[in-house]
């Protein structure tokens, strides 16, 4: 093993651990192929250890006031602003991410802070009236205790963010199952963690996959709140294993999101939403554009515009550059397949379709920027998650029936609809089968204020972040007491 490949290690208690196992996995460069890190493999063992280190210090930290706990947080998001450059360069190098994305994620993360800090203040609860004379109610909030994260790769430090944060605040401690495609970002928050004053094992990180690392902390019955982000096939396995001992339960699954294009729309604005829908982050969001819905009236004027773009489009992980890689060789290999059989059943490649050519790029994880029509609404392409930059392209004569296209299938994220009439919008916003809707922008776009969640098959009713997220990491308690007339 080269002395050069760091090797990436659990954090509990408030210190780096070797799995107990000490097996590792190999974390490869996106852009390049090459060995980048060993990765620690983690076991039910090293969970449990991790679970025990949570719950050892949750009642010092469910003890805190939440101003408190609020101060604590603002702590952590101040030396996020003082490292985020380390940060960054962390997620780029990680990800394949081009440095302003990766900036940008960053700053993201630090917002997502900035509003669950200032929750400590508030952490409202509510006075209730009641039917008997003298008495009188409230509600308070209070922690459900060990809070199990488990979070993808695509956004690695949002994720934690979104995640940690609002946990934290309701007073749980914390056993996050980092990415294994992005392990180091966890560790460095973790560092960041302690630095600013976190009591340790408040804050702890796993490293290892989904199996068997994530299923032992999805199956520990000491884990009282799960909080998950992924495919939808896990996400059932979750709720079905998890639900068995009435574990609260958050899922954030997939998306196969539609963006509507209507005869009135603005059509440069249309495509440039369009290809940073479909293509940003090389397409690797739950709420991108993949299905492009267009008035065929101004089908053939969009698709030569938006072919256009994507072709402009430069790939790379330097400055500048528009998307980077897929973040490892199997979904690299399952994007190109997906294309491959969608030609091989008639559909009509626009551009893309591959690799790219380019030297410097051979030995990364990249697509070419790819559209695609003519395929089946019920194929697997029209259905199915891809996580990569293509898109499918549909032409419609009518609201009613992009609408009907846009609401198939069993997910229900994000949606967006281009046009200048404000009855469409409305009309189409109130009646698409999405958590999530958008007008004249892309499909993705949540801010940390704002309640983020889908229909179906892309989750199970609950909504990170915003203040909706206090309802999954917290219990409502109502106190009630009696004024005897008596004793006054």
């Amino acid at each position: 093993m080269s002395e050069s490949v760091t090797d990436i290690l659990n954090w509990i208690a408030g210190r780096p651990v070797v799995a107990q196992s000490q097996a590792w996995l190999d974390k490869f460069n996106p852009h390049n192929g090459r060995l980048l890190y060993r990765v620690l493999s983690s076991s039910a063992a090293d969970v449990d250890y991790a679970v025990v280190a949570a719950k050892s210090a949750l009642a010092e930290w469910s003890g805190l006031t939440p101003v408190r706990r609020g101060q604590v947080l603002t702590d952590i998001v101040a030396l996020m602003k003082q490292r985020a450059n380390e940060l960054a360069d962390c997620i780029a190098v990680e990800t394949g991410k081009p440095p302003q994305d990766a900036k940008g994620e960053v700053g993201g993360a630090i917002m997502q802070g900035e509003f669950f800090a200032g929750e400590g203040m508030r952490l409202y609860a509510r006075s209730l009236t009641s039917g008997m004379p003298g008495k009188y109610s409230h509600t308070v909030r209070q922690p459900r205790g060990c809070a199990g994260l488990i979070v993808p790769a695509n956004t690695p430090i949002a994720n934690i963010a979104w995640k940690t944060f609002p946990a934290l605040i309701c007073g749980n401690s914390v056993v996050l199952k980092a990415a294994e495609d992005s392990p180091r970002i966890a560790l460095l928050f973790a560092e960041l963690t302690k630095e600013a004053g976190l009591p340790d094992g408040v804050f702890n990180v796993i490293q290892g996959l989904g199996q068997p690392a994530g299923a032992a902390l999805v199956e520990h019955t000491g884990v009282d709140v799960i909080s998950f982000t992924g495919s939808t096939a896990v996400g059932r396995w979750i709720a079905a294993t998890a639900g068995q001992r009435l574990a609260r339960v958050s899922l954030e699954l997939g998306g196969k999101n539609p963006f509507v294009v209507c005869d009135d729309a603005d059509l440069d604005q249309a495509v440039h939403w369009a290809a940073l829908s479909a293509f940003s982050n090389a397409g690797q969001r739950c709420a991108a554009g993949s299905r492009i819905i267009v008035f065929r009236s101004i089908y053939p004027a969009f698709v030569e515009k938006l072919v256009a773009k994507a072709e402009s489009l430069k790939l790379g992980v330097e400055a500048g550059c528009d998307l980077g890689p897929l973040i490892n060789p199997r979904q690299h290999a399952a994007a190109l397949a997906a294309i491959t059989e969608a030609g091989n059943a008639g559909a009509k490649i626009l551009c893309g379709g591959g690799a790219p050519d380019s030297e410097a790029l051979a030995g990364g994880y990249y697509v070419k920027p790819t559209l695609i029509e003519g395929v089946d609404p019920n194929s697997g392409l029209s259905c199915q998650e891809i996580f990569a930059p293509v898109a499918t392209l549909y032409s419609v004569d009518t609201l009613q029936e992009a609408l009907a296209l846009a609401n198939a299938g069993e997910y229900g994220l994000t949606a967006a609809i281009h046009t200048g009439s404000v009855d469409r919008a409305m009309w189409f916003a109130q009646r698409v089968r999405a958590g999530v809707v958008n007008i004249n922008i892309g499909t993705y776009g949540s801010e940390p204020h704002m309640p983020f969640g889908g229909f179906g098959a892309s989750g199970n009713g609950t909504r990170e972040p915003g203040v909706e997220a206090l309802d999954v990491y917290s219990e409502l308690k109502n106190i009630s007491f009696l004024v005897r007339n008596d004793q006054v």
